[in-house]
C-alpha cells in the first residue's frame, strides 16, 4: 500500500525526538518495534486479499470485479476516482479474480490469503496493463503482454507452452480454462493432455479433477448418441430430469451472471419460446452462479420462466460433467427421443438451428 509521505516523515521526526532520551538498547529494541510495525502495516492481514490501482486515461467511474472459481459470490462493483481504486476481500486461500472494465474488456488477477497486488498502466491500451506483488501475477503479466499481438494460434501454443512449463500455477488453470476450454473449437485430446499435466503436480484441485473426468467422458456427447441421463433439482426446488425433455426441439443452455453473451443468448431463447411456444420448444438453463439470489435477480429481470440449474458449486456442478458442457455460453439440442442434434453452437447458428427444426 502506498502511504502519503508525509505520514513516514511525521513518524520518523517523532521516532527521532523520542530515541534520542533511551538508551543505546531501549532506542534498538523501539526501532526495531517499529521497523516491523511499517513493514506489516503496509499489507493486508493474513486472511484477506488487496487490489490497488492506478490508471491512466479513467480518472473517475467504476469497475466490475467477479471470481470464475468461487473467490466471491456475486459481482462487486469497484469505484474509481482520480484514476485509482481499491478493492479487498476475505479470502483464504487462492482465487481468480477479473477486472471487468466499462468497454468489456477483462484483466485476470490471482488473489492469495494475505498478498496485495498494484495494478498500473494505461485504460486506453488495456493489453499493457501490469499486474505486480505475487510470482504469479507477474507470470500472468508476462504471458499476457508477449501474447498482445499474437494471432489466436500463436497466443493457444504460447498458452500451451506456459502450462507444460508452470503446471503448479493457479494462472496455468485460468489460460486453460481461457484458451482452451472455452474455445469455440476445443482440442479435446490436447485440453485433456493440459489438465492432466495440472492434476499431476496439483492433485487437490478439484475443479481440474472435474474437467478431466469430463473430458475423459466427452465422448458420450456427440451428435447422434443419446442425452446421458441426468437428474437435478432446479432454483424453485422442482426436480428435473432429461425424461422431461420430451418437445420436439429441447435446448440445455449454460450461462452466468458475469458472462453478457451467455446472458444475451437466454433473451434471445425468450423470444424463440415466444415464437414458437412452449410446447415446441423447451428449455432447460444452467446458471453457474455461486449465489442463487443473483441467478434469480437477473432471471426476473429478464422473464426467464423456464426451468433453471443453479447448486452454487460452480464449475463443480455434476450435471456439466454428465452432459459434456464445459463453456459459458454452451448448449445442446435434443429431439423428443433424446437424440443430440447439435451441441457447442456459436449463438448465430444456434438460433438457425432452432428455426431450421421447427419449420
Amino acid at each position: 500500500m502506498r502511504k502519503p509521505r508525509y505520514h513516514k516523515h511525521l513518524f520518523q521526526g517523532l521516532r527521532y525526538s523520542f530515541t534520542s532520551h533511551l538508551s543505546p538498547l531501549t532506542s534498538l529494541l523501539f526501532l526495531l518495534t517499529s521497523s516491523i510495525f511499517l513493514l506489516t502495516s503496509c499489507g493486508p492481514d493474513r486472511g484477506t486479499f488487496r487490489m490497488e490501482g492506478e490508471f491512466k486515461s479513467f480518472n473517475q467511474g467504476e469497475l466490475y470485479v467477479y471470481s470464475p472459481d468461487g473467490g466471491i459470490r456475486k459481482v462487486d462493483t469497484v469505484g474509481v476516482k482520480g484514476g485509482r481504486f481499491t478493492y479487498q476481500i476475505a479470502l483464504d486461500s487462492t482465487a481468480t479474480f477479473i477486472l471487468v472494465f466499462p468497454n468489456y474488456s477483462e484483466i485476470p488477477v490471482i488473489g492469495a490469503s494475505g498478498a496485495q497486488v498494484e495494478i498500473e498502466g494505461d485504460a486506453s491500451h488495456l493489453k499493457e496493463i501490469e499486474v505486480r506483488g505475487t510470482k504469479e501475477n507477474e507470470l500472468l503479466t508476462g504471458f499476457r503482454l508477449k501474447v498482445s499481438e499474437m494471432t489466436p494460434p500463436e497466443t493457444i501454443k504460447e498458452a500451451a507452452d506456459f502450462i507444460t512449463k508452470h503446471p503448479d500455477a493457479l494462472a496455468s488453470a485460468f489460460l486453460l480454462n481461457k484458451y482452451f476450454v472455452q474455445s469455440p473449437s476445443p482440442d479435446n485430446k490436447q485440453t485433456l493432455s493440459l489438465a492432466q499435466a495440472i492434476l499431476k503436480v496439483r492433485p487437490g484441485d478439484k475443479r481440474i479433477a472435474a474437467l478431466v473426468r469430463h473430458l475423459e467422458g466427452l465422448q458420450a456427447v456427440r451428435d447422434g448418441a443419446m442425452l446421458p441421463k441426468f437428474t437435478a433439482i432446479d432454483i424453485k426446488g422442482h426436480p428435473i430430469s432429461n425424461g422431461d425433455l420430451y418437445a420436439p426441439v429441447n435446448v440445455i443452455t449454460t450461462w452466468s451472471s458475469w458472462n453478457y453473451e451467455s446472458q444475451n443468448i437466454q433473451r434471445q431463447l425468450k423470444r424463440r419460446e415466444k415464437e414458437k411456444g412452449v410446447s415446441r420448444l423447451r428449455i432447460v438453463s444452467i446458471c453457474l452462479d455461486a449465489d442463487a439470489k443473483e441467478c434469480r435477480r437477473l432471471m426476473d429481470r429478464d422473464s426467464i420462466t423456464w426451468c433453471n440449474i443453479c447448486d452454487e458449486r460452480m464449475w463443480n456442478n455434476p450435471i456439466l460433467t454428465t452432459l459434456g458442457l464445459s463453456r459459458i455460453p454452451d448448449n445442446i439440442i435434443t429431439n423428443s427421443q433424446g437424440r443430440i442434434l447439435a451441441h457447442s453452437l456459436p449463438v448465430a447458428e444456434l438460433n438457425k438451428k432452432i428455426d431450421e427444426l421447427l419449420k
